[in-house]
């Protein structure tokens, strides 16, 4: 039996977190953990996770919902979807559950998450993933994804292949669309990319993605910051397309022009935010690797 506890049940790990639950829920091979607190812990207890997409609604059950790690047990499988915030103290609590062999996908919205779990567990195997989804809580226990957009990629350069594949298999005979990729750090900064520049923009101009489309100035804004992170990125020797910046702008078109980033979501709501990951990792990276940048400087100062 494989167990998989799922650590975050926000938008990204409630949805795929309950499509693991959903496939799992009477299996033998897979067991599904989803470890919430609180009102989602509650909610979800009681009735289920809720997830509604725009053409359905379905109610999934885990195996168990709880935050307390002797109930938990040890787990094979550990996917992190928290706030990068929450990163240190989760896990912390987390200990008892995470053995030698437990492997860890973290599945945040920075770049920094593998390095900073690797600190705290440096004998376990981290994976680096990534999703694209636009997906929210719309209330504890509920799930609200908007558009079809639901993309999964993992990969390591040292875990075992047959680790790696398991994981698949898994993911896939839950109809997950996931990717298990060998240049996943390149992969990683693609989303990164795309996700820090929207993050940043949205948060610093409070606008959604249609504003910052039609606003011309906005827009000019947006690019300026996609040109500084490619710039990081290159100085860190990765790979990417060379059309990077205009991809990551088709990648904005296609998005739901009503959604926003959940960073300005969060923003909005008065809920701390992930500028330190997000923005001021960008501002950190440039001065490691002596890349100016001069906007996303401006942008920290004045969401921080």
């Amino acid at each position: 039996m494989k167990r998989i506890g799922i650590l975050g049940l926000g938008g990204v790990g409630g949805y795929f977190g309950g499509l693991l639950a959903k496939a799992y829920f009477k299996s033998d091979e897979v067991e599904v953990i989803f470890i919430a607190r609180g009102e989602t812990q509650k909610a979800i207890a009681d009735s289920g996770l809720k997830i509604i997409t725009d053409e359905n609604e379905i109610i999934v059950h885990p195996k168990l919902v709880s935050n307390n790690p002797d109930e938990i047990g040890a787990l094979d499988y550990l996917i992190c979807a928290t706030k990068t915030y929450d990163i240190r103290e989760s896990l912390l609590s987390l200990q008892k559950c995470i053995t030698q062999t437990t492997i860890i996908l973290p599945l945040y919205n920075g770049v920094d998450a593998p390095e900073r779990i690797e600190k705290i567990f440096p004998n376990n195997e981290v994976l680096q993933g990534c999703v694209y989804i636009i997906s929210m809580i719309a209330s504890p226990g509920t799930i609200r994804k908007i558009g079809f957009y639901e993309k999964l990629f993992f990969g390591s350069k040292t875990a075992s292949n047959a680790k790696l594949e398991e994981l698949q298999s898994i993911f896939q005979k839950a109809k997950i669309e996931s990717y298990l990729v060998e240049n996943i750090e390149e992969i990683v900064w693609e989303k990164f990319i795309f996700i820090s520049a929207l993050a940043s923009v949205t948060s610093y101009l409070n606008q959604n993605i249609g504003e910052v489309q039609k606003n011309k100035k906005s827009m000019k804004v947006y690019i300026e910051l996609l040109h500084e992170i490619e710039a990081v990125a290159k100085a860190k020797g990765l790979q990417l397309p060379k059309d990077i910046v205009n991809q990551t702008i088709v990648k904005l078109e296609k998005s739901p022009k009503e959604a926003t980033s959940s960073m300005h979501r969060d923003l909005l709501a008065g809920r701390k935010t992930e500028v330190t990951s997000l923005t001021q990792f960008v501002v950190n990276e440039g001065l490691k690797y002596g890349v100016k940048t001069p906007l996303y400087e401006k942008i920290t100062i004045a969401l921080m």
